[in-house]
């Protein structure tokens, strides 16, 4: 059993979203984006002026990718969309898929600029969702048959992605091509963590090609060498984590959102940081995320 770290980091943002997801940072601005998918919530914190907004949605918004300096992406239940960053105004860009009863979750963006979006069930219907590779506005289903996609990131040298379906938790690895971000072959197991406590969730590769996930229901953060081996596990002061992202003008931070979805009134009252966000407090050598292209 791989010894948990204790927590010694801080609360960025005392907002106890229900279902708080899909962190990203913008070195240019210095500013951490992430969601409340299910209170269709977009929330926004410049770290060194710890200036917060939170700005409403018209959809339920999942993953955020810069564009450029003028530009976001927003995945969503109703696909992707352009948002202007100084307005907030929305532009649709094109679908992810064309069942109105499944939303977006996990994603993120490749180092060639395509963009990897894993989508799944309102409900979390069993195996509704898929996997797709978003290169511009060309949408291509990569994996069916999906029930909750988490996990999905990068190798530092593109040639690699990593997912995973959480109810079957099981982390997966597949070789692509760095050119275009594609699989090149067949998913494999890299750690198999099927009917351990606690589900694999999001995850994000930093430098050294170590992979930082949020195990949900665990309250941990999971850290995986690039050949599947877990290294360490941190202490995070929610029960439901739910992705990390790298955050500061080094990288060198890592922020963790996490949830109260789910949760009667005994189990919030049991878990009182559920849905805040929180900085790890521990030095991580960490990347820039890639800017979506267009």
């Amino acid at each position: 059993m791989t010894e948990i770290v204790p927590f010694a980091g801080s609360i960025l943002c005392d907002v106890q979203s229900e279902l708080g997801e899909g962190p990203t940072y913008d070195p240019a601005t210095d500013t951490a984006w992430w969601f409340d998918i299910t209170g269709r919530k977009l929330h926004e914190l410049q770290l060194s002026s710890s200036t917060k907004r939170v700005h409403d949605l018209p959809f339920m918004g999942s993953v955020l990718a810069v564009i450029d300096p003028a530009r976001q992406l927003i995945a969503s239940d109703l696909g992707l969309f352009v948002r202007e960053t100084a307005s907030g105004k929305l532009t649709s860009l094109c679908p992810i898929e064309q069942n109105p009863a499944n939303r977006s979750n996990d994603g993120r963006v490749h180092p060639c600029g395509a963009l990897w979006i894993g989508t799944m069930g309102r409900a979390a219907e069993r195996e509704a969702g898929a996997i797709y590779h978003v290169s511009g506005t060309t949408v291509t289903r990569l994996f069916a048959n999906v029930t909750i996609p988490n996990s999905i990131c990068f190798a530092p040298d593109g040639a690699t992605a990593y997912f995973t379906d959480t109810p079957v938790n099981r982390l997966m690895r597949v070789a692509i091509d760095p050119e275009t971000g594609l699989p090149r072959g067949a998913p494999e197991v890299l750690n198999d963590q099927h009917g351990l406590p606690g589900g694999i969730d999001g995850s994000v590769c930093d430098a050294d090609g170590l992979i930082w996930n949020a195990r949900w229901g665990a309250g941990t953060i999971d850290v995986y060498r690039p050949d599947g081996v877990q290294i360490r596990r941190h202490a995070v002061p929610a029960t439901q984590p739910s992705c990390p992202a790298f955050i500061g003008v080094k990288a060198d931070r890592l922020l963790v959102t996490s949830a109260w979805q789910g949760m009667d009134d005994r189990a919030r009252a049991a878990d009182p940081a559920a849905g805040k966000t929180f900085d790890l407090g521990i030095d991580v050598n960490g990347r820039a995320e890639p800017v979506f292209r267009l």
